[in-house]
C-alpha cells in the first residue's frame, strides 16, 4: 500500500517541535476509556493537572479484543496438544491458561465491536468529567467507529474534524495529541489534513522499545496496524512511550488503591470500584490473589506532558513498523522520534495521589 506524502520537516525542526515540554500546554486526549481501567485513571490525572494542561478536546477511540479471537483458539488447541507456540502467540498462553482454569475456552468469549467499543468510551468519558466537575462536556467528541481500512478511505468522525480544526487553530504553540489506545483517529486526520503533522506533536504508549527486535503484542499497536505503521512512515513528531518495559512499571495494588484513592472523591470511589471490577478479570480468568497488581499503563503520558524528567527521553532514528508488527531498519523512514528509556514510578504515582487527596480535601 502506497504511503501517503506529508509535509517534509527537517532536523532541526523537528527536535525544536519535539523540545522538552515547558509551560501551559495546548492538549486533546484521545482514548479507548472503557476497554478497561488505566485510561480513567490517567483522565483523572489530565484533569486535576488543569493548571498545567490546557485540554481542548477528548476523543473516543474504536476498540474491540475480538482481534485477538481467531489466535485464543489457535493457541487454546496447540497448549492441548502440546505443542510449541510460535513467536506470535506466545504471549496468549497466559490468557488461555487463566480461562483454562476457570473452565472456560476461548471460544466462548464474547467481544464488542469496534464501533460499540467507541460509543462505551464516549460514555465513559462523559462519566469521569461528570464525576470530577470537570466541565468538559462539550469537549467530548466520537470518534472513528471501525478501523483504518484503507489510506484513501479516512474516517471523518467528529473527533477527527475536531483534531485537524485545534490543530490549524492559530497559535504559536503545538498541540500535544495524547494517544492512550490506537491511532485510528489521528491517522485519519494526517491522511484528511496532512498540514497538522507540522502542527502537532504526537504523545503514544504501545509496544516495545524500538530497539528490542521483538513481536509487538500491544494492543494499542495491533488493533489497527495501518494506522500504527502510518503514525512512523508519515514523520509527524512522535513522542513514543513504550508500554514495556516501561509503562508496565506503573503499577498498584489493592492495598494501595484501598489506602490512598478509596475515598478521595467521587473519582477515588469510582477508581477503587473500577480496580475491583476490572472487565479484563473476567474475560482473562484473572483472580486477585494477595501480592498481584494491575498496571496503570497510561499514566506515562500525563506524567511525560507534566514533568519530562519523570519519564527520560532520547531521539532515535524512526523504524518502519512491519506487517509481521517487528521494528525493521531496511526502509525506515529516516526520521528521528523521541522515545523514552526508563519511568520514575514513585514520582508519578506521589504526583497524581496527591492531586487526587487535594481535590477531595483529604490530608496527604
Amino acid at each position: 500500500m502506497t504511503t501517503p506524502s506529508f509535509p517534509t520537516i527537517d532536523r532541526a525542526e523537528r527536535r525544536q517541535r519535539l523540545a522538552l515540554p515547558r509551560g501551559p500546554l495546548r492538549v486533546v486526549i484521545d482514548t479507548d476509556t472503557e476497554n478497561e481501567i488505566d485510561d480513567q485513571f490517567a483522565l483523572a490525572w489530565a484533569f486535576l493537572s488543569r493548571d498545567r494542561l490546557e485540554i481542548e478536546g477528548v476523543y473516543a477511540e474504536p476498540y474491540s479484543f475480538g482481534i485477538y479471537r481467531d489466535d485464543l483458539i489457535r493457541t487454546a488447541d496447540l497448549l492441548a496438544r502440546g505443542e510449541p507456540l510460535p513467536d506470535e502467540l506466545t504471549p496468549l498462553a497466559g490468557w488461555v491458561k487463566g480461562l483454562a482454569a476457570a473452565g472456560r475456552h476461548p471460544s466462548e468469549l464474547s467481544f464488542v465491536a469496534p464501533d460499540d467499543g467507541m460509543e462505551r468510551s464516549y460514555r465513559e468519558i462523559q462519566k469521569v468529567d461528570a464525576l470530577m466537575n470537570a466541565g468538559l462536556a462539550d469537549r467530548i467528541f466520537r470518534g472513528a467507529p471501525r478501523y483504518l481500512q484503507r489510506y484513501a478511505e479516512p474516517d471523518r468522525s467528529d473527533a477527527v474534524l475536531h483534531l485537524i480544526e485545534r490543530a490549524m487553530a492559530p497559535s504559536d504553540r503545538p498541540l500535544y495529541v495524547v494517544a492512550i489506545g490506537c491511532v485510528t483517529n489521528i491517522a485519519s486526520a494526517l491522511l484528511l489534513e496532512p498540514r497538522i503533522a507540522e502542527r502537532i506533536v504526537v504523545v503514544w504508549t504501545s509496544g516495545y522499545p524500538t530497539w528490542s527486535g521483538v513481536y509487538n503484542y500491544s494492543f494499542n499497536l495491533e488493533q489497527d496496524l495501518l494506522a500504527s505503521q502510518l503514525l512512523f512512515s508519515s514523520g509527524v513528531p512522535l513522542v513514543y512511550l513504550p508500554g514495556y518495559y516501561l509503562g508496565a512499571q506503573l503499577r498498584l495494588s489493592l492495598p494501595e488503591i484501598e489506602a490512598w484513592i478509596k475515598g478521595r472523591g467521587a473519582i477515588g470511589d469510582y477508581l477503587h470500584h473500577l480496580y475491583l471490577n476490572n472487565p479484563l478479570y473476567d474475560q482473562r480468568g484473572i483472580v486477585e490473589r494477595p501480592g498481584s497488581s494491575w498496571v496503570i499503563w497510561d499514566l506515562i503520558n500525563v506524567a511525560w506532558l507534566l514533568e519530562p524528567a519523570w519519564v527520560p527521553t532520547r531521539f532515535v532514528p524512526a523504524p518502519r513498523l512491519g506487517d509481521d508488527q517487528r521494528w525493521h531498519t531496511d526502509g525506515a523512514p529516516g526520521h528521528e522520534l523521541l522515545e523514552a528509556y526508563e519511568v520514575n514510578r514513585n514520582a508519578i504515582m506521589i504526583d497524581f495521589i496527591e492531586k487526587l487527596h487535594a481535590a477531595a480535601g483529604a490530608p496527604r
